[in-house]
């Protein structure tokens, strides 16, 4: 399971300190952390979810409900008046700020919802289609009650949406940067394709812009630069047609020539603050992100990890340039002031971060300016060497200071490298590894291979969402094909074991996506996304089996009937 192993060829100083990240022998086994009846394969291919038999579950949140009571009720299709104040479709990474015993704040990214499904046709056919498109896409901040084992959406000041139209700033060293900016004059607007998430030791949400591209098109000539060509813009898009009828997302109108390198940022939002413009923090760097997780170093500085997802990019670490409480006292934003890492993994265990910086001589032949490596970081991370991985998702910090990071699959893999050695992957892994904010080395191993565990109650298959407990269960949530039918899964690992027991499965076509807990972690959310990719024939999830209702994506919180700890 493991492939780390001390080695002497580790000499000098460099030995000592990455001895030092290695975890002490334990001297005797640690009790069993998952003890519920794992769901069998036979029941996790049906059109309704499956759960061990030990918990339960409700349903929540359906994309379309009402923001807030009083709000506009759910019809299909929606129309755009009424989507900016409903839930949006798409939900992935959230996070839960509580607001004292039995209540909270839950801030949920809304990822993608096709045409077909948001709309019910392919191409939007009026400005008011696309509006409607884009209202559904962003982010929601909700307020929840729990009341007799029952959770309820509040009326709540906090409440709002953000989505592709609503005012947002930039901050950090690309802002204000002329690779910003239009001949439009337009105003700084939206974000878009919100997949996993972080939360910062200071109490705000961090939602990461991944698939951005697919949202522009071009209504007329159009020939993509090497950098736009690899962040994936093309004329025709993901196929939602945003362009016909909204010119930021042309990319033939010169008058926004610079709106795609708006896109792929992470953004802070204040939930506690539904005034504040959500702000994208820039020196994070701009490429596909999939999550962003923010812990912090021995020193005080804040560490964020993050995960490039798309086959054959990166893992980067941004380092802020003090301890983060100092930062924040000064009224300095600790993501605004720092260095951006991205990683090259070696054989024998043994990584090493590489600073992208214009310092650097190979990125200052190739860029005017600090701004335009970060904004570029997929083409700088390449010209340094970085490692190509297997779709780099969801990374989690777990017990003796371990990072552990899914690759989901590559298909397209013909050669190996240290980390990613099955070609093709078309299954995935989760390596771990183990970081010194000293220095630019770390040490890391493969923790779970999926070719390891593909039959029983612990099947692993394209992992994606990862989140590690206080009490070292890693839960792994699944998108991608699953072995034998298997729908998308929940799994929760022993990271002192490796044991893998199925929690939870979901519908057709489903991804299982996104954690949440409540402090006591009775209650985890999960969310169930585009279940039976919009068609009511796989599946009519939240509703009753009826073959003609379209499915919702919605939230699940999942709890133990005992009222234990979820995953125990």
């Amino acid at each position: 399971m493991v492939n780390i192993k001390r080695r002497t060829v580790l000499g000098g100083g460099l030995a000592t300190t990455l001895g030092m990240l290695m975890p002490h022998a334990v001297a005797k086994p640690a009790p069993r952390l998952s003890n519920f009846t794992a769901v069998a394969h036979a029941d996790g291919k049906g059109k309704m979810p499956a759960l061990a038999s030990e918990y339960e579950y409700q349903v929540m949140l359906p994309w379309g409900d009402p923001l807030q009571p009083g709000g506009p009720a759910f019809t299909y299709p929606p129309n755009a008046d009424h989507q900016p104040q409903q839930i949006g479709i798409g939900h992935d990474g959230m996070a839960f700020f509580s607001l004292g015993e039995h209540r909270g704040l839950l801030a949920i990214n809304h990822e993608y919802g096709r045409n077909s499904h948001v709309l019910g046709f392919n191409t939007p056919r009026t400005h008011a289609d696309v509006l409607t498109s884009q209202a559904a896409h962003g982010l929601s901040v909700v307020e929840i009650a729990e009341r007799d084992g029952v959770w309820s959406n509040q009326k709540s000041d906090y409440a709002r949406r953000i989505h592709v139209n609503s005012a947002v700033e930039f901050s950090g060293p690309v802002a204000n940067h002329r690779l910003l900016k239009n001949p439009a004059n337009n105003p700084y607007l939206g974000t878009i394709s919100n997949c996993a998430n972080g939360r910062t030791p200071w109490g705000t949400y961090l939602t990461c812009e991944e698939n951005f591209n697919l949202y522009f098109g071009s209504a007329g000539s159009f020939t993509a630069t090497p950098n736009q060509k690899r962040y994936g813009f093309t004329t025709y898009g993901g196929g939602y047609g945003w362009h016909l009828f909204d010119p930021r997302f042309d990319l033939s109108d010169k008058d926004y020539v610079n709106e795609g390198n708006r896109f792929g940022w992470v953004m802070e939002i204040d939930p506690m603050n539904p005034k504040a413009k959500p702000v994208k923090r820039t020196a994070l760097g701009r490429f596909k992100h999939e999550g962003a997780t923010a812990v912090e170093a021995d020193d005080g500085r804040l560490l964020v990890y993050m995960g490039d997802d798309s086959r054959f990019e990166f893992i980067y670490r941004y380092v802020s340039d003090h301890p983060w409480r100092t930062m924040v006292q000064e009224g300095i934003s600790p993501l605004d002031e720092g260095q951006l890492y991205v990683a090259r993994f070696n054989d024998h265990g043994l990584g090493e971060w590489l600073l992208l910086d214009i310092s650097n001589k190979t990125l200052s032949n190739e860029f005017i300016d600090q701004a335009d490596v970060l904004l570029n970081a997929r083409v700088a991370a390449t010209l340094l060497g970085a490692t190509p991985m297997d779709r780099p998702e969801w990374i989690t910090k777990g017990l003796s200071g371990y990072m552990y990071c899914s690759l989901t699959n590559n298909d397209d893999r013909e050669q190996p490298n240290a980390a990613n050695q099955q070609a093709p992957n078309p299954h995935g892994h989760i390596i771990r590894f183990r970081d010194h904010v000293a220095g630019q080395h770390f040490l890391w191993e493969t923790f779970l291979k999926s070719y390891d565990h593909y039959l029983g109650e612990g099947s692993l298959s394209s992992p994606d969402g990862l989140w590690a407990d206080p009490d070292g269960r890693l839960f792994i949530a699944t998108d991608g094909d699953q072995r034998e039918g298997l729908n998308n899964q929940l799994l929760v690992a022993d990271t002192t074991t490796g044991e893998l027991r199925r929690l939870i499965t979901g519908v057709p076509d489903c991804e299982i996506t996104g954690f949440a807990t409540t402090p006591d972690r009775r209650t985890m959310f999960v969310n169930i996304q585009h279940p039976g990719k919009g068609n009511p024939s796989r599946t009519n999830f939240p509703n009753p089996v009826d073959g003609t209702t379209v499915p919702r994506d919605c939230t699940l919180a999942i709890r133990r009937k005992d009222g234990g700890v979820v995953g125990s």
